[in-house]
């Protein structure tokens, strides 16, 4: 069978859904498949730069960046009609779009007339994570009902996230699979701390969405009776000064370490105890690469967290509960590292047969070529 020629096309390279893509182009292009990239070249910096360039002999349809904002801007137009072009130079079978604006990009022209083709659409939570009812809502859910015509397939990556499309946007006649997110084998292996690991650590962006805001509230609450736990924040974003301020207003500066990104496997080593605090998630990489690395784990029931971890998990909490986070994360500093080891052995052992990075890379190919032939059959 024949190689497909697949264009990913997403916004900043970062996070979870940079990570996904660049599991699909290693395993696919190793299975012989033609694959391209096209992402925002304003975000990433110097780690993104060396994550293309090691993937650039992996992707001969090119990797092509241009300016893409987060927010509905009027380069929008302009990198629509650039993309389109791009897909009918390189004769690609598929665009796939990650995230909220990749799948605007992969789909706006498809929705006003079919032809081309096949457009597939991974939301990554973004429009989805907003409050439903609010007016952001109403205005990104009225585009994913538009963009619903020129989608050809959706790809979830969470069982959660398919939840809120079909609530907010209803049914489709689109295929549609839930394909979870993979790790590889050697990312259960148990991490090993550096020599003074803090107490507790944070990996995410720093906006609110992430709550770190409640989570800095329970350091404080718990900075009492001389008791001074530590905390190490790993990543960046627009919130990150605002958030040091913090600190300093609660009287935890000296206790929390800022360090800027750094990659996931590497950041789990910094804390003892890692916390999730989100108020909307859809399925977190971070989550589970710290399930697979047996990092005690608190966190909130948000997004597809539940899927990870099970849904009756003891430290699994509704998001802003301050006085919940607080009692967890001080249970947590009473145990022995024998009974967290045990807990984090748990939930590891449950989560391997399920989050396969191969099996995501194959499920996602199938669904491309179930896409093409269902397109082909109503052709």
């Amino acid at each position: 069978m024949s190689g497909l020629r697949i264009l990913y096309v997403f916004r900043a390279p970062l996070g979870g859904l940079f990570r996904q893509v660049i599991d699909l182009v290693r395993h696919q292009a190793e299975a012989g498949h033609q694959i391209g990239i096209v992402a925002d070249s304003m975000t990433g910096g110097a780690r993104a730069e060396e994550v293309f360039a090691e993937l650039g002999p992996m992707c001969p349809l090119g990797i092509h960046r241009m300016p893409m904002h987060r927010n509905p801007h009027p380069s929008d137009v302009t990198n629509i009609r650039a993309i389109a072009r791009l897909a009918r130079e390189l004769n690609v079978d598929v665009i796939h779009g990650h995230g909220s604006k990749g799948g605007l990009y992969a789909r706006f022209d498809a929705s006003l007339w079919r032809n081309g083709p096949v457009r597939a659409y991974t939301p990554h939570g973004g429009s989805f994570n907003y409050r439903p009812g609010t007016l952001v809502s109403k205005l990104y859910m009225l585009t994913e009902t538009f963009l619903e015509r020129g989608t050809d397939l959706f790809t979830f990556e969470s069982a959660y996230i398919g939840s809120r499309f079909h609530e907010e946007v209803g049914q489709t006649d689109k295929l549609v699979r839930v394909v979870l997110n993979g790790l590889y084998p050697h990312e259960f292996e148990p991490r090993k701390t550096v020599e003074n690991p803090t107490d507790f650590l944070f990996i995410g962006e720093l906006r609110a969405a992430k709550g770190i805001d409640t989570l800095l509230k329970a350091v404080a609450r718990l900075s009492t009776n001389g008791k001074t736990p530590t905390i190490t924040i790993i990543g960046g974003g627009p919130d990150e000064a605002l958030l040091k301020s913090m600190t300093v207003e609660l009287g935890i500066a000296k206790q929390a370490t800022f360090t800027g990104p750094m990659p996931g496997a590497e950041g789990l080593k910094r804390g003892r105890i890692m916390v999730v605090p989100s108020r909307a998630e859809s399925l977190p990489y971070i989550v589970l690469e710290a399930v697979a690395a047996q990092v005690p784990l608190i966190t909130t029931n948000v997004g597809g967290i539940p899927e990870i971890v099970g849904q009756d998990y003891d430290w699994m909490i509704p998001p802003e509960d301050l006085d919940r986070l607080t009692a967890l994360m001080g249970e947590a500093l009473t145990l022995s590292p024998e009974a967290l080891a045990s807990r984090s052995l748990a939930l590891a052992d449950r989560a391997r047969p399920i989050f396969d990075v191969s099996k995501m890379a194959n499920a996602v190919i199938a669904a491309h070529r179930e896409a093409i032939a269902l397109r082909k059959s109503r052709a």
